[in-house]
């Protein structure tokens, strides 16, 4: 049999000489080396998802659905979900491991201790992990929620002014109106015969009128009527959410041939365009004004977060160009009305659960404000609550605004009992589940508000809660 080098000279009908000999024998190893090269990164990726499988295997795990989905669709985004946590923290107390599909593991961390060398170790080695985050970035950019390392500093000592009190206390008068048109309506309402309210819908409007005047100076009277803008931000909170558990929709160019990927898309474009709109119109103001006379005709006013951002610089005299604008303003959006919204519609239901703390709350709240209108009270007089403080903050415990967030572990990470973190893999820091861990909280499914508040309980949930509370400051 001839030498396959020699067959293909044949088969070419070419000339058996030295030199065409050699150059198809170069061509055949050349192909052959390419061949090998993706089946030995292969063998490689498979050698380390079965050493990362090996040092993963000292960590428990609930029984999978099967082997090809794994833990997918066990904990879903509902009360049934959050149950199930529950059952998880009381079975895993400190940490477990999950498997989305065949081969994505994620490590999820519920005790204090077992969180502590995650989220106190630098961002080189637990920076946030983008498998979901980056469902956000293309409607939030590399805002703060989103960026990382030097950019996400350099950003945050930028904003830091936006958080001054002198800035902020203006706002408690725009708080104020928002609330009232609020109670207005849930008065018209229940006058019209309503029998019930949507109490999270309603205070997911009133947030969002606030943030919408706090940020850009704009009122669109979204709690009376619609808005565009409005409507956007909601569909987009949702439609983020309902991704992260559709695993085909983690494929970018699948996800936007689907009907939500395009919802998406849509959504996105008009709340991009209405900042960009505000974003332009005040940098030509202040170009127009110079930067002097915009802020002596701010003197006086209410000034809002585009305001702060256009006049921002770090210290080497940069400015934050439009982008970065939009991407900080729509960040804020979203991350300002769903949190703020969830946390005070499960006070507001825990209270309601519990008139005689609810009427505890009103009276102290009443004893504050009798010489003092509310607006005119300074962050001092808020600790002259300390019941309705620790009713907001147990409430928190129960029902965290967010439930989860997520870390990738670029180097190895060791745990408090001695086992090892592998670098590569993803942590879930579970908030919801470290709040709801019988070992840290006696009772975790109880609001302690009578123990946490008179202080009756020594050494037992109430001592231990109040301690816990205190602590996280």
């Amino acid at each position: 049999m001839l030498p396959l080098a020699d067959q293909v000279l044949e088969l070419l009908s070419l000339e058996r000489t030295p030199f065409w000999t050699y150059a198809i024998s170069a061509l055949l190893l050349a192909a052959l080396a390419l061949l090998l090269r993706p089946l030995l990164q292969l063998l490689g990726l498979f050698h380390r998802y079965y050493v990362n499988c090996q040092r993963l295997h000292c960590f428990p795990q609930p029984p999978r659905r099967n082997w090809l989905l794994g833990h997918m669709g066990m904990i879903e985004p509902c009360e049934e979900g959050m149950v199930r946590v529950s059952q998880l923290v009381a079975a895993f107390p400190n940490t477990f491991l999950t498997w989305m599909g065949p081969f994505l593991p994620f490590l999820s961390l519920v005790h204090p201790d077992y969180l502590k060398p995650v989220t106190t170790a630098s961002v080189a080695v637990a920076p946030k992990d983008y498998l979901f985050y980056g469902f956000l970035k293309p409607w939030l950019g590399e805002g703060l929620l989103l960026s990382n390392g030097q950019r996400w500093g350099q950003h945050r000592r930028m904003l830091t002014p936006a958080f001054h009190f002198d800035i902020l206390k203006p706002y408690v008068k725009i708080f104020n109106q928002s609330t009232n048109i609020m109670h207005a309506k849930w008065q018209r309402l229940v006058s019209l015969g309503s029998p019930s309210l949507d109490m999270f819908e309603q205070i997911s409007l009133m947030t969002l009128d606030s943030l919408q005047k706090c940020v850009f100076s704009h009122s669109s009277n979204c709690q009376e009527k619609p808005s565009d803008y409005i409507a956007a931000i909601l569909e987009l909170s949702n439609l983020v959410v309902r991704r992260q558990h559709r695993l085909l929709h983690h494929i970018d160019w699948i996800y936007y041939l689907t009907a939500e990927g395009r919802r998406f898309h849509r959504a996105c474009d008009t709340v991009h365009r209405f900042t960009a709109d505000v974003v332009q119109q005040r940098r030509l103001a202040l170009s127009c004004m110079g930067r002097e006379a915009w802020l002596q005709a701010k003197q006086g006013k209410t000034v809002d977060f585009i305001d702060v951002l256009l006049l921002a610089k770090d210290e080497d005299g940069q400015e934050l160009s439009d982008e970065d604008i939009m991407a900080e303003a729509d960040t804020f959006m979203f991350e300002g009305h769903d949190t703020t919204a969830s946390g005070l519609s499960w006070v507001l239901y825990n209270l309601a659960h519990h008139p005689e703390y609810q009427q505890q709350c009103r009276e102290e709240i009443q004893e504050l404000v009798k010489d003092k209108p509310l607006e005119e009270l300074e962050w001092e007089d808020l600790s002259q609550m300390p019941f309705t403080t620790m009713c907001i903050k147990e409430s928190l415990r129960l029902h965290p605004p967010v439930t989860i967030i997520s870390r990738r572990c670029t180097e190895d990470i060791k745990l408090p009992d001695g086992r090892i973190i592998p670098k590569g893999n993803i942590c879930l820091i579970s908030i919801f589940g470290t709040h709801h861990n019988p070992t840290v909280w006696p009772e975790p499914e109880k609001l302690h508000w009578a123990e946490l508040c008179t202080g009756r309980a020594e050494g037992g949930a109430g001592a231990d809660t109040a301690a816990l509370h205190r602590a996280a400051g």
